[in-house]
């Protein structure tokens, strides 16, 4: 009886132990399976993305991903050449567009050609076709997703010859500019009188131009019903003058300040006429307190068509004809002027060589060369009140002279006498064969002249302040004569 209870004991207990294995052995499959189970889910779902991506990139190899638009138009599943082909019909439209401008009786026209006006189809398929192509994984996969879920649009570039353009712009404003006229006066018997009254000018408005025309060309690259032959009315800008009619009485000028002279004897006619004619354009200007008066700048162009006539000139280091020789006489005799009214100089050159004419009634040295734009007479009015510029040519006794009125400060103004304190003798003559002149014929076309250095001062003392103390230095080249000598048989 005892065995038996025993034997059922032990037989127990094995059944315990089996159960207890079984519910282990249950756990840890289970628990293997949990473990595996995302993995492996994880690792399908990378295999059928891959899968799906390598489908998406074959179906679109070579072609624009979906979703992506240029200028509101898709391109989505598009070739890069659909791209330009798109463009280049868009680009028709230009082949026979112009603008013509008009201001009252004048009219200029431009056209898309000229411009070479064109929407870049090039650049918009290279665009297009690389978004999502970058080589970045992450970022070209944001990207396509971006694209294909809310659309990108690209912009297309608009292209035209900007030079062109504003070379026509240069071309209209020369048909409409007019420059704004300052009042000119004169001073006779104590008191400022209207030599010349002032008028406004105008002035092409460029940017509002540029804008309009580009806008046109732009609306009908969009398909607005624009003609292809489009009128646009030129818009300009009042300029009013500095100096006005009414302001005669504002001036105070009311004496003589400073006087220069020069003499310029031995000048051929058209010397002579290019001085009067110079001189009476500076004549009757005003300079406001504190201005910098420039010669060039009041003069204006120098040339034939602003009737200048031909004369000797020094250019490229020769002596030539040129329109305007006589010019310098005129800035050289109003740089004596501004010395003697003690104003500060701002710019002043000397000649390359020595001039005669300059030296007739003056030491060397006391010179100024002009020649625009770059070569410049300046000085400054720091008077604290306007000056008044005159001139008169006396074409019997060659003689310039510039007066400058204003009101006195009480300046005293000391310019020395030029000392030379070097010289150098001209080279000698040089001959230079000339086919075009019969053989023994000899012109002479340049002058000898010695060379110099040479210096003078200048002083200006107001009330015992010393307002101006230095000395101007030139230097002269020696100056060689050139002969052509005939060798035409």
């Amino acid at each position: 009886m005892v065995k038996a209870k025993k034997g059922r004991d032990v037989t127990a207990e094995n059944k315990l132990n089996f159960g207890h294995l079984h519910r282990l052995i249950s756990k840890k499959v289970i628990l293997k399976t949990v473990l595996i189970a995302p993995f492996v889910l994880s690792l399908l779902i990378l295999v059928f993305l891959g899968s799906a991506i390598r489908e998406f990139e074959r179906i679109y190899k070579d072609k624009i991903y979906p979703g992506i638009t240029v200028d509101k138009q898709s391109f989505g599943g598009k070739t890069k050449q659909q791209v330009k082909d798109f463009f280049a019909d868009k680009n028709l439209i230009f082949k026979d567009a112009a603008v013509v401008l008009f201001y009252e009786d004048k009219t200029a026209t431009i056209s898309a050609n000229e411009l070479e006006v064109s929407y870049d189809g090039k650049f918009a398929a290279e665009q297009a076709y690389t978004l999502g192509r970058s080589g970045n994984f992450l970022s070209d996969l944001y990207q396509k997703w971006q694209a294909a879920t809310y659309g990108t649009d690209l912009d297309v570039v608009f292209r035209f010859n900007s030079e062109v353009l504003e070379e026509n712009l240069d071309y209209f404003a020369s048909l409409v500019d007019l420059p704004a006229q300052d009042a000119t006066f004169k001073f006779a018997k104590g008191v400022v009188t209207l030599f010349k009254p002032s008028k406004t000018g105008r002035a092409l408005n460029r940017d509002k131009t540029r804008k309009m025309i580009m806008a046109y060309f732009e609306d009908l690259g969009q398909g607005k019903s624009k003609p292809l032959l489009y009128r646009l009315d030129l818009t300009v800008e009042n300029i009013n003058p500095e100096i006005t009619t009414e302001n005669s009485n504002d001036f105070g000028v009311k004496e003589l300040v400073g006087v220069g002279t020069s003499k310029f004897a031995h000048s051929i006619p058209g010397r002579v006429h290019n001085v009067e004619l110079a001189a009476s354009r500076i004549s009757g200007h005003l300079i406001a307190p504190d201005e910098i008066f420039s010669f060039n700048d009041a003069l204006g162009d120098v040339s034939a068509a602003t009737g200048f006539q031909s004369a000797y000139i020094i250019k490229d280091g020769r002596t030539v004809l040129g329109d305007g020789g006589g010019v310098c006489q005129v800035s050289t005799t109003l740089f004596r002027a501004a010395l003697n009214a003690g104003l500060p100089i701002e710019e002043r050159h000397a000649h390359a060589y020595r001039v005669s004419y300059y030296e007739q009634d003056s030491g060397p040295g006391l010179d100024a060369t002009v020649f625009a734009p770059s070569v410049d007479l300046k000085f400054k009015n720091d008077t604290g009140k306007y000056l008044l510029i005159q001139a008169t040519t006396d074409k019997t006794n060659y003689s310039l002279t510039f007066e400058l009125y204003g009101t006195s400060d009480g300046r005293v103004s000391e310019v020395g006498k030029p000392v030379i304190l070097s010289q150098a003798p001209p080279p000698e003559d040089l001959y230079i064969d000339d086919p075009t002149l019969n053989i023994g014929a000899v012109k002479q076309v340049d002058w000898k002249a010695a060379g110099a250095k040479t210096s003078f001062t200048y002083k200006v003392v107001r009330n015992g302040e010393t307002l101006i103390d230095k000395i101007f230095f030139s230097s002269f080249r020696p100056w060689q004569a050139v002969f052509m000598r005939g060798t035409k048989v």
